[in-house]
């Protein structure tokens, strides 16, 4: 048995813990059961399970729930679409989801898989330090399909990348008209 305190009092009856807890005004409440013998605390229960509920709210805003967010590509997509479907694959991957790239055929194009993986290696090229892949480029019918993850520091590499892009060259000159 320990007492409100925090001090061990050991091991007692259960109508002296219960004596004990009722002269302290508080509860007598069972720690670990399956412990030999049970161990009980004098505490205030109410205060006891508010404390309890409020790290488990606190423990639930912190965590973050993983989404698959996905984006479609076509066979032909041309380099302003893709590059605008890379931003935004960026930008989900920054929110710490992970994303799938799917590439979808219609009609004749089934005949020419291999653009479909050409435009999945190409995005996979383009992004390779700041994601993970997570399964390999997979064709199921006319869908042809590859799921990422993003590295575990990915703002710190996404920062990195964009200061080295911002940074003049060391022979370049400024020229004024």
């Amino acid at each position: 048995m320990i007492s409100n305190e925090g001090c061990q009092i050991g091991i007692v009856s259960l109508q002296r813990a219960l004596q004990l807890a009722e002269e302290a005004g508080l509860d007598l409440v069972e720690i670990s059961p399956n412990a030999n013998p049970p161990v009980c605390r004098i505490l205030d229960f109410s205060k006891y399970y508010y404390h309890k509920e409020r790290k488990a709210r606190e423990l639930k805003k912190k965590q973050h729930v993983v989404l698959v967010k996905e984006i479609k590509f076509g066979p032909n997509t041309d380099d302003h679409d893709y590059n605008f479907k890379k931003n935004n694959a960026i930008r989900f991957l920054k929110q710490q989801n992970k994303v799938k790239f799917t590439v979808r055929f219609k009609g004749r194009q089934m005949a020419h898989k291999e653009l479909g993986y050409d435009v999945l290696e190409r995005i996979a090229e383009d992004l390779k330090d700041i994601i993970e892949i997570d399964s390999k480029p997979s064709s199921e019918k006319n869908l042809l399909t590859m799921v990422v993850s993003p590295k575990k520091e990915i703002d710190r590499i996404i920062e990195k990348l964009e200061s080295v892009d911002t940074e003049p060259m060391e022979n370049e000159e400024i020229i004024d008209e």
